[in-house]
């Protein structure tokens, strides 16, 4: 097995440090480290990060490779600094079998750029009214832990409730896309002046808010974990504090775009900011940013949501929702929250690695940066800035918001237990 020498790196954000990687674990960190025959890295200014886990991609394979693949999209997310990638269930056919999930699991093995743990349906087909094969799909291969029906709302409290029950016996737990349906029938963008400025059908924040409520009261009263996926409102953010107080064993995850973007620019009509739940208003972003800087929200999340041309190149109405993320996540975040003083990079490590793989239980994972632990590791230079160009990105999809737009950060190295999956800002 190969030895690889990082030299002089900033690791998590820290003073610089020598890594010494020995096949597929790390063998030593320190300050002079030398090391005969090893591939050396020079890693003079960048910040050396555990690998990022993802707990929230969108994969579409199967049934929708005209989108993405495991393969394209475990690439995509090697070249964003991830060692890890929670699938989500909403393929064709759904993976809300055992069958379905050893599939995916399966691709991310053969691909090898980033490991891929399989999301499970909670309910059969996504339809909300009866509970998928939990057990089976814990028990395959696969190994799954984390249950979502995320596209869709799990809106049945009883159906809510059983699956939350459920997930116990084994410690799984429940990712809910909180969307009220009845209160967004018809739904194009946020509820507020712009969308009654533009003649758009509102989404209210009321419809995520009392689905978080009504949750994180089910988990309290079954004594079972739940996660809230893309939380957007400052309401929400209310909520899940509350619930966190009252000690219910409830996460939530931000993402990168609730993060940036507001829905003043639905104005441009541009389809390419349709996604699902809606962008907000700019008091929602500094909620969630603060939220994520407090611990209230647990961790980023990407949900990378690849869309063909033909799909967002349309009018909005017809336009389908969602924004590829994995290439751009970590450029968000020292935008954000890095830039602007609420996270240092030791707190982007714990959001975006070793919170989410504790969710997940993605065993390797998130792990700190010292002597025996795995070599899941990440350089980025922080000190790059320019601006996002979609042609080059490893997605097979280019629906970004962020195509022009000038962003901080570069990841140029990623490795997956010591071996390169990107050198240079390349893929191997």
């Amino acid at each position: 097995m190969s030895k690889i020498l990082i030299r002089g790196a900033k690791v998590l954000g820290g003073e610089p440090q020598d890594v010494l990687i020995d096949g597929s674990v790390i063998e030593a960190v320190g300050t002079g480290l030398s090391q005969e025959g090893a591939e050396v890295v020079d890693a003079a200014g960048k910040v050396l990060l555990p690998g990022l886990v993802d707990l929230h991609t969108h994969l579409r394979e199967p049934g929708r490779e005209d989108s993405e693949t495991v393969l394209t999209g475990t690439r995509a997310a090697a070249s964003g600094g991830y060692t890890a990638v929670f699938a989500m269930a909403n393929t064709f056919p759904v993976a809300d079998t055992a069958g379905v999930v050893e599939q995916v699991y399966r691709l991310g093995q053969q691909h090898g750029y980033c490991d891929v743990q399989p999301i499970g349906a909670v309910t059969v087909g996504l339809e909300g009214r009866k509970l998928a094969e939990l057990g089976a799909m814990h028990e395959s291969a696969a190994g799954v832990t984390v249950f979502s029906d995320d596209g869709k709302c799990v809106d049945d409290a009883v159906i809510m409730r059983r699956a939350l029950e459920y997930v116990k016996a084994f410690g799984g737990v429940v990712a809910q896309h909180a969307q009220e349906p009845r209160l967004t029938e018809g739904a194009q963008m946020n509820e507020g002046v712009v969308s009654a400025e533009l003649g758009l059908g509102g989404w209210p924040a009321v419809a995520e808010e009392s689905i978080i409520a009504r949750d994180v009261l089910l988990a309290e009263h079954v004594g079972s974990r739940v996660h809230i996926c893309h939380l957007s409102t400052a309401g929400s953010v209310e909520i899940v504090r509350w619930a966190k107080s009252r000690g219910i064993d409830v996460t939530a995850e931000v993402t990168p775009h609730h993060l940036l973007l507001t829905d003043e620019l639905v104005r441009s009509y541009n389809p390419v900011y349709k996604v699902n739940p809606p962008l907000r208003t700019q008091r929602d972003v500094l909620a969630l940013r603060e939220a994520l800087a407090d611990g209230t929200i647990d961790i980023v999340a990407t949900d990378h949501a690849p869309h063909p041309h033909e799909d967002k190149d349309c009018e909005w109405a017809a336009a389908a929702m969602g924004m590829v993320g994995l290439e751009t996540a970590l450029s968000v975040v020292q935008e954000t929250m890095v830039d602007t003083g609420l996270l240092d990079w030791a707190g982007v490590a714990e959001r975006m690695s070793s919170k989410p793989a504790e969710i997940g239980q993605a065993k390797g994972h998130g792990r700190p940066v010292s002597a025996g632990e795995p070599a899941n590791l990440m350089l980025v230079d922080t000190e790059y800035r320019g601006s996002v160009d979609p042609e080059g990105f490893a997605s097979r999809s280019r629906n970004t918001p962020y195509e022009g737009r000038e962003l901080p950060g570069r990841v140029t190295h990623t490795w997956l237990r010591g071996k390169a999956t990107l050198v240079d800002g390349k893929l191997t």
